[in-house]
Protein backbone atom coordinates (compact mmCIF):
# COMPACT_ATOMS: atom_id res chain seq x y z
CA UNK A 1 0.00 0.00 0.00
CA UNK A 2 2.83 2.37 0.86
CA UNK A 3 4.42 1.69 -2.53
CA UNK A 4 1.17 2.52 -4.35
CA UNK A 5 0.79 5.80 -2.50
CA UNK A 6 4.36 6.71 -3.31
CA UNK A 7 3.71 5.94 -6.98
CA UNK A 8 0.62 8.11 -6.96
CA UNK A 9 2.60 10.98 -5.45
CA UNK A 10 5.30 10.45 -8.06
CA UNK A 11 2.75 10.55 -10.86
CA UNK A 12 1.31 13.78 -9.47
CA UNK A 13 4.78 15.27 -9.52
CA UNK A 14 5.18 14.05 -13.09
CA UNK A 15 1.95 15.82 -14.09
CA UNK A 16 3.17 19.05 -12.53
CA UNK A 17 6.54 18.68 -14.22
CA UNK A 18 4.89 18.09 -17.61
CA UNK A 19 2.66 21.14 -17.26
CA UNK A 20 5.61 23.18 -16.08
CA UNK A 21 7.75 22.16 -19.04
CA UNK A 22 5.00 22.76 -21.56
CA UNK A 23 4.08 26.18 -20.22
CA UNK A 24 6.92 27.53 -18.12
CA UNK A 25 9.88 26.55 -20.25
CA UNK A 26 8.14 27.75 -23.39
CA UNK A 27 7.39 31.10 -21.81
CA UNK A 28 10.51 31.69 -19.72
CA UNK A 29 12.48 33.15 -22.61
CA UNK A 30 9.70 35.57 -23.51
CA UNK A 31 9.15 36.49 -19.86
CA UNK A 32 12.72 37.63 -19.52
CA UNK A 33 12.12 40.19 -22.25
CA UNK A 34 8.56 41.30 -21.58
CA UNK A 35 8.56 41.29 -17.78
CA UNK A 36 5.55 40.85 -15.51
CA UNK A 37 3.81 42.96 -12.92
CA UNK A 38 2.01 45.35 -15.26
CA UNK A 39 0.46 48.42 -13.68
CA UNK A 40 -3.26 48.40 -13.13
CA UNK A 41 -5.17 50.50 -15.66
CA UNK A 42 -7.02 53.62 -14.57
CA UNK A 43 -10.38 52.18 -15.66
CA UNK A 44 -9.84 48.99 -13.64
CA UNK A 45 -8.87 51.01 -10.58
CA UNK A 46 -11.95 53.23 -10.92
CA UNK A 47 -14.39 50.35 -11.43
CA UNK A 48 -14.78 49.80 -7.70
CA UNK A 49 -14.58 46.01 -8.05
CA UNK A 50 -12.67 44.62 -5.09
CA UNK A 51 -10.27 41.78 -5.84
CA UNK A 52 -8.93 39.56 -3.01
CA UNK A 53 -5.16 39.02 -2.96
CA UNK A 54 -5.44 35.31 -3.67
CA UNK A 55 -7.03 35.82 -7.11
CA UNK A 56 -5.23 36.32 -10.40
CA UNK A 57 -6.50 37.17 -13.87
CA UNK A 58 -4.70 35.78 -16.90
CA UNK A 59 -5.59 36.99 -20.39
CA UNK A 60 -5.23 34.27 -23.04
CA UNK A 61 -5.08 35.22 -26.72
CA UNK A 62 -5.07 32.95 -29.74
CA UNK A 63 -3.72 35.11 -32.56
CA UNK A 64 -4.02 34.38 -36.25
CA UNK A 65 -0.83 36.04 -37.42
CA UNK A 66 -0.47 36.93 -41.08
CA UNK A 67 2.44 37.85 -43.31
CA UNK A 68 0.93 41.17 -44.39
CA UNK A 69 -0.30 42.47 -41.00
CA UNK A 70 -0.21 41.90 -37.25
CA UNK A 71 -3.27 39.64 -37.36
CA UNK A 72 -6.29 39.47 -35.06
CA UNK A 73 -6.92 37.84 -31.69
CA UNK A 74 -9.05 35.01 -33.04
CA UNK A 75 -9.61 33.69 -29.51
CA UNK A 76 -9.74 35.79 -26.35
CA UNK A 77 -10.34 34.46 -22.84
CA UNK A 78 -9.73 35.57 -19.26
CA UNK A 79 -8.89 32.86 -16.74
CA UNK A 80 -9.63 33.76 -13.12
CA UNK A 81 -7.61 31.60 -10.72
CA UNK A 82 -7.95 31.26 -6.96
CA UNK A 83 -4.30 30.68 -6.05
CA UNK A 84 -5.28 29.20 -2.67
CA UNK A 85 -7.90 26.63 -3.69
CA UNK A 86 -6.94 26.03 -7.33
CA UNK A 87 -10.46 26.90 -8.55
CA UNK A 88 -10.43 28.38 -12.05
CA UNK A 89 -13.10 30.10 -14.15
CA UNK A 90 -12.95 30.92 -17.85
CA UNK A 91 -14.63 33.99 -19.31
CA UNK A 92 -14.73 33.95 -23.12
CA UNK A 93 -14.90 37.26 -24.96
CA UNK A 94 -16.46 36.96 -28.44
CA UNK A 95 -14.14 38.39 -31.06
CA UNK A 96 -16.98 40.62 -32.32
CA UNK A 97 -17.50 42.25 -28.91
CA UNK A 98 -17.97 45.97 -29.52
CA UNK A 99 -15.71 47.91 -27.15
CA UNK A 100 -13.95 51.24 -26.85
CA UNK A 101 -10.34 50.87 -27.95
CA UNK A 102 -8.03 53.63 -26.78
CA UNK A 103 -7.17 55.91 -29.71
CA UNK A 104 -9.40 54.01 -32.14
CA UNK A 105 -12.96 54.65 -31.01
CA UNK A 106 -15.44 51.78 -30.82
CA UNK A 107 -14.58 48.63 -32.71
CA UNK A 108 -14.44 44.85 -32.43
CA UNK A 109 -12.28 43.70 -29.53
CA UNK A 110 -10.18 41.43 -31.76
CA UNK A 111 -9.00 44.55 -33.66
CA UNK A 112 -7.22 45.81 -30.53
CA UNK A 113 -4.35 43.42 -31.19
CA UNK A 114 -3.92 44.76 -34.74
CA UNK A 115 -3.96 48.34 -33.42
CA UNK A 116 -1.58 47.87 -30.50
CA UNK A 117 -0.68 44.25 -29.83
CA UNK A 118 -1.08 42.54 -26.46
CA UNK A 119 -0.60 45.81 -24.55
CA UNK A 120 -3.61 47.53 -26.11
CA UNK A 121 -5.67 44.33 -25.93
CA UNK A 122 -4.89 44.12 -22.24
CA UNK A 123 -5.97 47.70 -21.59
CA UNK A 124 -9.17 47.19 -23.58
CA UNK A 125 -10.08 44.05 -21.64
CA UNK A 126 -9.37 45.74 -18.31
CA UNK A 127 -11.63 48.66 -19.18
CA UNK A 128 -14.44 46.32 -20.21
CA UNK A 129 -14.27 43.98 -17.21
CA UNK A 130 -13.22 46.49 -14.56
CA UNK A 131 -10.41 44.31 -13.17
CA UNK A 132 -6.65 44.30 -13.92
CA UNK A 133 -5.01 41.55 -15.95
CA UNK A 134 -1.99 40.19 -14.08
CA UNK A 135 -0.47 38.38 -17.03
CA UNK A 136 -1.09 37.50 -20.62
CA UNK A 137 -0.43 34.36 -22.66
CA UNK A 138 -0.37 34.61 -26.44
CA UNK A 139 -0.55 31.55 -28.68
CA UNK A 140 -0.02 31.52 -32.44
CA UNK A 141 -3.12 29.72 -33.74
CA UNK A 142 -1.42 28.39 -36.88
CA UNK A 143 1.36 26.84 -34.82
CA UNK A 144 -1.14 25.17 -32.51
CA UNK A 145 -1.89 22.54 -35.13
CA UNK A 146 1.72 21.37 -34.91
CA UNK A 147 1.55 21.37 -31.09
CA UNK A 148 -1.48 19.06 -31.12
CA UNK A 149 0.28 16.71 -33.54
CA UNK A 150 3.35 16.70 -31.28
CA UNK A 151 1.03 15.60 -28.45
CA UNK A 152 -0.13 12.74 -30.71
CA UNK A 153 -3.58 14.29 -30.93
CA UNK A 154 -6.29 14.99 -28.37
CA UNK A 155 -9.67 13.47 -27.51
CA UNK A 156 -12.73 15.70 -27.86
CA UNK A 157 -16.33 14.72 -27.17
CA UNK A 158 -18.04 16.14 -30.26
CA UNK A 159 -21.43 17.43 -29.23
CA UNK A 160 -23.24 17.01 -32.57
CA UNK A 161 -22.89 16.06 -36.22
CA UNK A 162 -20.58 18.50 -37.98
CA UNK A 163 -20.43 18.38 -41.74
CA UNK A 164 -19.32 21.08 -44.11
CA UNK A 165 -18.06 20.72 -47.67
CA UNK A 166 -16.74 23.70 -49.58
CA UNK A 167 -15.27 22.86 -53.00
CA UNK A 168 -14.65 26.58 -53.53
CA UNK A 169 -12.28 26.92 -50.56
CA UNK A 170 -8.99 28.71 -51.28
CA UNK A 171 -6.91 25.62 -50.50
CA UNK A 172 -8.54 23.48 -53.17
CA UNK A 173 -11.53 22.40 -51.15
CA UNK A 174 -12.45 21.89 -47.49
CA UNK A 175 -14.34 19.03 -45.87
CA UNK A 176 -15.26 18.90 -42.18
CA UNK A 177 -16.85 15.56 -41.35
CA UNK A 178 -17.24 14.80 -37.63
CA UNK A 179 -19.76 12.57 -35.86
CA UNK A 180 -21.13 12.95 -32.31
CA UNK A 181 -19.17 11.27 -29.55
CA UNK A 182 -15.57 10.98 -28.43
CA UNK A 183 -13.14 11.60 -31.30
CA UNK A 184 -9.36 11.31 -31.39
CA UNK A 185 -8.27 14.30 -33.43
CA UNK A 186 -5.11 15.35 -35.20
CA UNK A 187 -4.06 18.98 -35.09
CA UNK A 188 -5.82 19.70 -38.38
CA UNK A 189 -9.07 18.07 -37.20
CA UNK A 190 -8.97 19.88 -33.84
CA UNK A 191 -8.59 23.27 -35.53
CA UNK A 192 -11.46 22.41 -37.88
CA UNK A 193 -13.60 21.49 -34.87
CA UNK A 194 -12.85 24.82 -33.19
CA UNK A 195 -13.50 26.86 -36.34
CA UNK A 196 -16.65 25.03 -37.47
CA UNK A 197 -19.40 27.53 -38.22
CA UNK A 198 -23.03 26.87 -37.40
CA UNK A 199 -26.24 28.76 -36.83
CA UNK A 200 -25.32 29.40 -33.20
CA UNK A 201 -22.65 31.86 -34.33
CA UNK A 202 -20.10 32.94 -31.72
CA UNK A 203 -21.92 31.13 -28.91
CA UNK A 204 -21.38 27.72 -30.51
CA UNK A 205 -17.84 28.59 -31.56
CA UNK A 206 -16.84 29.65 -28.05
CA UNK A 207 -18.33 26.49 -26.58
CA UNK A 208 -16.07 24.48 -28.89
CA UNK A 209 -13.05 26.57 -27.92
CA UNK A 210 -13.74 25.73 -24.27
CA UNK A 211 -14.10 22.00 -25.04
CA UNK A 212 -10.80 22.20 -26.91
CA UNK A 213 -8.99 23.83 -23.98
CA UNK A 214 -10.16 21.17 -21.55
CA UNK A 215 -9.07 18.41 -23.93
CA UNK A 216 -5.59 19.94 -24.15
CA UNK A 217 -5.31 20.13 -20.35
CA UNK A 218 -6.42 16.51 -20.01
CA UNK A 219 -3.72 15.41 -22.46
CA UNK A 220 -1.07 17.56 -20.77
CA UNK A 221 -1.79 15.82 -17.47
CA UNK A 222 -1.54 12.36 -18.99
CA UNK A 223 1.57 10.18 -18.43
CA UNK A 224 1.54 9.39 -22.17
CA UNK A 225 2.86 12.89 -22.82
CA UNK A 226 6.29 12.24 -21.27
CA UNK A 227 8.04 10.68 -24.31
CA UNK A 228 6.84 13.58 -26.44
CA UNK A 229 8.25 16.37 -24.27
CA UNK A 230 11.30 17.29 -26.39
CA UNK A 231 9.28 17.91 -29.56
CA UNK A 232 6.50 19.62 -27.59
CA UNK A 233 8.85 22.09 -25.95
CA UNK A 234 10.39 22.90 -29.33
CA UNK A 235 7.00 23.56 -30.92
CA UNK A 236 5.66 25.59 -27.99
CA UNK A 237 8.74 27.79 -27.82
CA UNK A 238 7.91 29.04 -31.31
CA UNK A 239 4.21 29.50 -30.60
CA UNK A 240 3.81 30.89 -27.06
CA UNK A 241 4.58 34.34 -25.68
CA UNK A 242 3.90 35.46 -22.10
CA UNK A 243 4.92 38.01 -19.50
CA UNK A 244 4.32 35.65 -16.57
CA UNK A 245 7.46 35.37 -14.39
CA UNK A 246 9.03 31.95 -14.08
CA UNK A 247 8.24 31.69 -10.36
CA UNK A 248 4.56 32.40 -11.03
CA UNK A 249 4.50 29.77 -13.77
CA UNK A 250 5.75 27.19 -11.33
CA UNK A 251 3.04 28.13 -8.84
CA UNK A 252 0.33 27.99 -11.52
CA UNK A 253 1.60 24.63 -12.80
CA UNK A 254 1.36 23.18 -9.29
CA UNK A 255 -2.31 24.19 -9.21
CA UNK A 256 -3.21 22.29 -12.40
CA UNK A 257 -4.14 19.01 -10.66
CA UNK A 258 -6.50 20.97 -8.36
CA UNK A 259 -7.96 22.82 -11.34
CA UNK A 260 -8.56 19.52 -13.09
CA UNK A 261 -10.17 18.01 -9.99
CA UNK A 262 -12.51 20.92 -9.31
CA UNK A 263 -13.33 21.68 -12.91
CA UNK A 264 -13.39 24.95 -14.78
CA UNK A 265 -16.66 26.83 -15.10
CA UNK A 266 -16.79 28.33 -18.58
CA UNK A 267 -19.02 31.27 -19.39
CA UNK A 268 -19.28 33.85 -22.13
CA UNK A 269 -19.65 37.61 -21.91
CA UNK A 270 -23.41 38.18 -21.64
CA UNK A 271 -24.89 40.37 -24.33
CA UNK A 272 -26.78 40.62 -27.61
CA UNK A 273 -25.82 39.96 -31.24
CA UNK A 274 -26.21 42.88 -33.64
CA UNK A 275 -25.04 44.05 -37.04
CA UNK A 276 -24.47 47.31 -38.90
CA UNK A 277 -24.54 46.75 -42.65
CA UNK A 278 -22.23 43.73 -43.09
CA UNK A 279 -20.37 44.15 -39.80
CA UNK A 280 -21.42 41.89 -36.94
CA UNK A 281 -21.09 42.88 -33.28
CA UNK A 282 -21.64 41.43 -29.84
CA UNK A 283 -23.06 44.10 -27.52
CA UNK A 284 -22.01 43.31 -23.93
CA UNK A 285 -24.43 43.73 -21.04
CA UNK A 286 -22.15 45.84 -18.83
CA UNK A 287 -24.15 45.46 -15.62
CA UNK A 288 -24.47 41.69 -15.90
CA UNK A 289 -20.84 41.36 -16.97
CA UNK A 290 -19.46 43.30 -14.00
CA UNK A 291 -21.70 41.25 -11.67
CA UNK A 292 -20.36 38.07 -13.27
CA UNK A 293 -16.71 39.14 -12.90
CA UNK A 294 -17.20 39.95 -9.24
CA UNK A 295 -19.07 36.69 -8.67
CA UNK A 296 -16.14 34.69 -10.05
CA UNK A 297 -14.20 36.02 -7.06
CA UNK A 298 -16.96 35.08 -4.63
CA UNK A 299 -18.25 38.61 -4.08
CA UNK A 300 -21.06 40.97 -4.98
CA UNK A 301 -20.71 44.42 -6.49
CA UNK A 302 -20.39 47.09 -3.82
CA UNK A 303 -22.31 50.37 -4.15
CA UNK A 304 -19.31 52.14 -5.73
CA UNK A 305 -18.86 49.34 -8.25
CA UNK A 306 -22.57 49.37 -9.11
CA UNK A 307 -22.50 53.12 -9.68
CA UNK A 308 -19.45 52.85 -11.92
CA UNK A 309 -20.99 50.00 -13.92
CA UNK A 310 -24.15 52.03 -14.45
CA UNK A 311 -22.06 54.98 -15.65
CA UNK A 312 -20.12 52.82 -18.10
CA UNK A 313 -23.34 51.22 -19.34
CA UNK A 314 -24.94 54.62 -20.01
CA UNK A 315 -21.87 55.80 -21.94
CA UNK A 316 -21.86 52.60 -23.95
CA UNK A 317 -25.55 52.87 -24.86
CA UNK A 318 -25.04 56.46 -26.01
CA UNK A 319 -22.22 55.34 -28.31
CA UNK A 320 -24.37 52.89 -30.28
CA UNK A 321 -24.59 54.05 -33.91
CA UNK A 322 -27.82 54.69 -35.79
CA UNK A 323 -28.89 51.88 -38.08
CA UNK A 324 -27.57 49.16 -35.77
CA UNK A 325 -29.83 46.10 -35.89
CA UNK A 326 -30.09 44.14 -32.65
CA UNK A 327 -31.08 40.54 -33.36
CA UNK A 328 -32.18 39.19 -29.99
CA UNK A 329 -32.28 40.11 -26.34
CA UNK A 330 -29.73 39.30 -23.61
CA UNK A 331 -28.17 35.95 -24.49
CA UNK A 332 -24.78 34.38 -24.03
CA UNK A 333 -23.82 33.48 -20.49
CA UNK A 334 -26.20 30.61 -19.81
CA UNK A 335 -25.91 29.21 -23.33
CA UNK A 336 -22.13 29.07 -23.30
CA UNK A 337 -22.11 27.74 -19.77
CA UNK A 338 -24.48 24.90 -20.59
CA UNK A 339 -22.50 24.04 -23.70
CA UNK A 340 -19.43 23.18 -21.61
CA UNK A 341 -18.99 20.24 -19.24
CA UNK A 342 -16.87 20.55 -16.10
CA UNK A 343 -13.32 19.38 -16.69
CA UNK A 344 -13.23 18.08 -13.16
CA UNK A 345 -16.17 15.81 -13.89
CA UNK A 346 -14.70 14.41 -17.07
CA UNK A 347 -12.82 11.55 -15.40
CA UNK A 348 -15.94 10.56 -13.48
CA UNK A 349 -17.99 10.78 -16.65
CA UNK A 350 -15.58 8.53 -18.55
CA UNK A 351 -15.78 5.93 -15.78
CA UNK A 352 -19.54 6.11 -15.82
CA UNK A 353 -19.62 5.72 -19.59
CA UNK A 354 -17.56 2.53 -19.34
CA UNK A 355 -20.09 1.10 -16.89
CA UNK A 356 -23.13 2.17 -18.86
CA UNK A 357 -21.93 0.76 -22.18
CA UNK A 358 -24.16 1.98 -24.97
CA UNK A 359 -26.03 4.54 -22.88
CA UNK A 360 -23.97 7.34 -24.40
CA UNK A 361 -25.26 6.49 -27.88
CA UNK A 362 -28.81 6.53 -26.55
CA UNK A 363 -28.18 9.87 -24.85
CA UNK A 364 -26.88 11.35 -28.12
CA UNK A 365 -30.07 10.24 -29.86
CA UNK A 366 -32.18 11.88 -27.18
CA UNK A 367 -30.22 15.14 -27.41
CA UNK A 368 -30.59 15.38 -31.21
CA UNK A 369 -32.75 18.42 -32.00
CA UNK A 370 -36.18 17.80 -33.44
CA UNK A 371 -36.93 18.73 -37.04
CA UNK A 372 -37.72 22.43 -37.46
CA UNK A 373 -41.42 23.01 -38.05
CA UNK A 374 -40.86 26.25 -39.92
CA UNK A 375 -38.36 29.03 -40.69
CA UNK A 376 -38.71 30.39 -37.14
CA UNK A 377 -37.13 27.23 -35.77
CA UNK A 378 -33.96 27.62 -37.85
CA UNK A 379 -31.06 29.75 -36.58
CA UNK A 380 -29.21 31.25 -39.55
CA UNK A 381 -25.70 32.68 -39.66
CA UNK A 382 -24.89 34.71 -42.80
CA UNK A 383 -21.29 35.03 -44.02
CA UNK A 384 -20.46 37.42 -46.85
CA UNK A 385 -17.73 35.88 -49.02
CA UNK A 386 -18.72 37.83 -52.12
CA UNK A 387 -17.01 41.19 -51.67
CA UNK A 388 -20.38 42.87 -52.31
CA UNK A 389 -20.82 45.60 -49.70
CA UNK A 390 -23.99 45.22 -47.64
CA UNK A 391 -24.97 41.87 -49.16
CA UNK A 392 -25.18 40.09 -45.80
CA UNK A 393 -27.32 42.82 -44.24
CA UNK A 394 -29.72 42.80 -47.19
CA UNK A 395 -29.99 39.02 -47.08
CA UNK A 396 -30.56 39.15 -43.31
CA UNK A 397 -33.52 41.48 -43.87
CA UNK A 398 -34.92 39.12 -46.52
CA UNK A 399 -34.63 36.04 -44.35
CA UNK A 400 -36.05 37.76 -41.31
CA UNK A 401 -39.03 38.85 -43.42
CA UNK A 402 -39.57 35.18 -44.30
CA UNK A 403 -39.57 34.31 -40.59
CA UNK A 404 -36.06 32.87 -40.21
CA UNK A 405 -34.17 33.42 -36.95
CA UNK A 406 -31.05 35.28 -38.11
CA UNK A 407 -28.44 35.00 -35.35
CA UNK A 408 -25.68 37.04 -36.98
CA UNK A 409 -23.89 38.28 -40.07
CA UNK A 410 -20.20 38.23 -40.72
CA UNK A 411 -17.59 39.12 -43.31
CA UNK A 412 -15.87 35.97 -44.50
CA UNK A 413 -12.20 35.18 -44.93
CA UNK A 414 -12.52 35.56 -48.71
CA UNK A 415 -14.19 38.05 -51.04
CA UNK A 416 -14.26 36.17 -54.33
CA UNK A 417 -16.57 33.20 -53.72
CA UNK A 418 -18.35 32.72 -57.03
CA UNK A 419 -21.45 30.81 -55.92
CA UNK A 420 -23.82 31.17 -52.96
CA UNK A 421 -24.35 28.06 -50.82
CA UNK A 422 -26.68 27.27 -47.94
CA UNK A 423 -25.41 24.58 -45.54
CA UNK A 424 -28.21 23.02 -43.51
CA UNK A 425 -29.71 19.69 -42.53
CA UNK A 426 -31.64 17.97 -45.31
CA UNK A 427 -34.83 18.22 -43.22
CA UNK A 428 -34.68 22.01 -43.61
CA UNK A 429 -34.41 22.03 -47.41
CA UNK A 430 -38.08 22.78 -48.06
CA UNK A 431 -37.90 26.00 -46.03
CA UNK A 432 -35.13 27.34 -48.26
CA UNK A 433 -36.79 26.59 -51.59
CA UNK A 434 -37.71 29.61 -53.68
CA UNK A 435 -34.93 31.91 -52.53
CA UNK A 436 -34.85 35.07 -54.73
CA UNK A 437 -31.22 34.42 -55.72
CA UNK A 438 -29.25 31.51 -57.22
CA UNK A 439 -27.87 29.13 -54.60
CA UNK A 440 -26.98 25.54 -53.86
CA UNK A 441 -28.38 23.87 -50.74
CA UNK A 442 -25.86 21.47 -49.17
CA UNK A 443 -26.51 18.93 -46.42
CA UNK A 444 -24.75 19.64 -43.11
CA UNK A 445 -25.39 20.76 -39.54
CA UNK A 446 -28.37 20.23 -37.29
CA UNK A 447 -32.12 20.38 -38.10
CA UNK A 448 -32.41 23.77 -36.39
CA UNK A 449 -29.38 25.49 -37.94
CA UNK A 450 -28.14 26.89 -41.24
CA UNK A 451 -25.17 28.87 -42.53
CA UNK A 452 -25.38 30.93 -45.73
CA UNK A 453 -22.15 31.72 -47.58
CA UNK A 454 -22.83 34.57 -49.99
CA UNK A 455 -21.15 34.37 -53.38
CA UNK A 456 -20.75 36.87 -56.20
CA UNK A 457 -23.84 35.50 -57.96
CA UNK A 458 -26.05 36.73 -55.11
CA UNK A 459 -26.71 40.09 -56.82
Amino acid sequence: MRVRRRRRRNFTRVYILVAFLLVALAGAFAASFYGGGQEESYAAAESGIERPDDYAHIMVMGVDRRSDDAGRSDTLMVVTVNKTTGKADILSLPRDTRVKIDGNGYDKINHAYAFGGSKLTRKTVEELLGVPMDYYVLVDVKAFERIIDAMDGIDIDVEKRMYYEDPWDDNGGLVIDLYPGMQHMTGEQAIQYVRYRDGEGDIGRIGRQQHFMRAVIEKMLSPSILPKLPQLVEEIQSAVETDMPLTEMVAMAQLLPSVREQGMESVMVPGRPAYLEDVSYWLPDIMELRTLVSGQMGAELADRALANAEKVRAQYDESLPKGLTVLEENTGTATAKNAADDAGGQAKQEQQEKQEGESQVQAEQVKKPARAQGPGGISVLIINDSGINGAAARLADRLRAKGFNVTGVDTGRKSDRSHTIIVTDSSNTEWFYGMPFPCTIMDGGEPNEAVVYIGQDYE
